[in-house]
């Protein structure tokens, strides 16, 4: 290890209790990097598991004395490269920060800690009740803190929103180690400027979320489900702009036969793998008004040209079938080496761009399974393509630029939910127009002058 990393272990080993800072370099390679593929990362000098903010404080005040890279990091499920390594960084393993801190079901909040699993937050509120909404595929490991910093979504974002849409207020240490708690108690309030919007999404790059009050609603009833199978994907698109002009469902999902295919491969369930399209909805108003949402959504699908609409039969079938939508990226991963995308789209380009992905897989010569959150446009092509193939490793790249850039062509973002992380900073700068790109630049030296905090990450390119 360098001099200076010697240093700063030294100066985080004196501040921290014994045990929570960790230079072995055997076991920091687990640290190195998140679950994207075709990120690159670097050599962390050590990774520091804190318990409190005021341990966090003393890292980054370390960090900010000797100029040091620290980069956040929760569960590392993130799909972006956003909690990836830079050499001779320390990583700021946050998932020790676990408490619960309290559940208030009069005031509609909770207060955790970053390090909390997003279903065990769902689970200890649902015990009161209550609804945490956000729900990303990943909420059985991955983080509160990992959410916020992604602005994570997830099934339910079609009705509730993304995390965004749930966060009340935040305590976070900024980059020299000063803590601020910004936002509210209350559900409204419009003081100041939305700081705690600022730094939802922000990827780690302004601050250390170290604590958060986080939106709960009211548990809905049980969902009603409404299932459609569609003879092509351009259909189902139509039929989901039909469906959010007359229904707001709870969720609104889609899987192209590729992926319905490898799901079938994966997890035997009947799955109907020569239908084109399937679409799945749910609509959790209470009684006879989600049995009329469910017929008003199905109605929508027929009129879109669906060869089969239906409700499912009994709760278990509804399981099954939500289970096979969660089950989709963990079945096309197993076809090959992959790169998993995230675009988001107006809806009324939704048919569009589904029919681009599907002209995109031809040129390229790769297969594209798409499925995603149809609701709010925001779709998941999953590129898979043999392991230890150089020319479709070549093709694949090309094709998931290609997919970024039928997004921006008709009004959409390169990213819905995931982040930018490393993968994507090339064709952010395309999205953010040169005002919008220095107001990141103003805001990122504003709260970070020194740079120090998750260094690559998030920000553009500059073109």
């Amino acid at each position: 290890m360098r001099t200076n990393e010697d240093t700063t272990a030294s100066a985080l080993e004196a501040a921290l209790p014994d045990g929570a800072v960790m230079t072995d370099p055997d076991l920091l390679a687990s640290y190195r990097h998140d679950q994207a593929a075709g990120a690159g990362a670097g050599q962390p000098a050590a990774v520091v598991f804190p318990r409190t903010t005021a341990q966090v404080q003393a890292v980054m005040r370390a960090a900010h004395r000797r100029q040091v890279p620290v980069v956040p990091r929760g569960a590392g499920s993130g799909l972006s490269g956003g909690a990836n390594a830079t050499d001779g960084c320390v990583v700021l393993c946050l998932d020790r920060m676990d408490a619960i801190r309290e559940i208030r079901p009069a005031d509609g909040y909770a207060v955790v800690e970053p390090g909390v699993i997003n279903q065990r937050l769902r689970d200890e509120a649902a015990a009161h009740g209550l609804l945490y909404a956000p729900d990303p595929a990943s909420r059985e490991w991955c983080t509160i803190g990992g959410n916020i910093a992604t602005n994570a979504g997830g099934l339910c974002c079609v009705k509730y929103g993304a995390t965004r849409d749930a966060v009340l207020g935040l305590e976070v240490v900024l980059a020299d180690g000063r803590v601020t708690r910004i936002g509210r108690r209350g559900i409204k309030g419009v003081a100041g400027y939305d700081l705690v919007g600022l730094f939802v999404g922000s990827e780690g790059t302004l601050g250390v979320v170290t604590q958060a009050r986080l939106r709960l609603r009211p548990l809905p009833p049980p969902p009603t489900t409404a299932v459609a199978l569609f003879p092509d994907l351009v259909s189902a698109g139509r039929a989901v702009e039909s469906i959010m002009m007359v229904a707001i469902p709870s969720l609104l999902e889609l899987m192209d036969a590729t992926t319905l295919a490898a799901v079938e491969r994966f997890a035997p369930m009947g799955l109907d793998t020569s239908a084109a399209a399937l679409l799945i909805a749910q609509s959790d108003l209470p009684g006879q008004a989600g049995d009329n949402e469910a017929d008003t959504i199905l109605t929508a699908c027929d009129a879109a040209g669906a060869t089969e609409a239906y409700r499912s039969e009994d709760a278990e079938q509804a399981d099954m079938l939500l289970g096979a939508r969660r089950l989709a990226f963990p079945a096309l991963e197993r076809l090959g080496a992959w790169l998993l995308d995230d675009i988001a789209v107006p809806r009324s380009r939704l048919a569009e761009t589904i029919s681009s992905i599907e002209r995109i897989a031809a040129d390229r010569e790769v297969v594209i399974g798409t499925f995603g959150h149809a609701g709010d446009g925001n779709l998941h092509p999953t590129i898979v393509y043999p392991h230890d193939d150089p020319d479709a490793a070549v093709r694949a790249l090309a094709a998931f630029d290609d997919l970024l850039h039928v997004a921006l062509r008709v009004g959409g973002t390169v990213t819905g939910e995931h982040g930018i992380g490393m993968i994507k900073r090339h064709v952010l700068a395309e999205e953010l127009d040169p005002v919008a790109r220095s107001l990141h630049d103003t805001v990122k030296r504003a709260l970070d002058p020194t740079g120090i905090l998750n260094p690559g990450k998030a920000l553009p390119l500059r073109p």
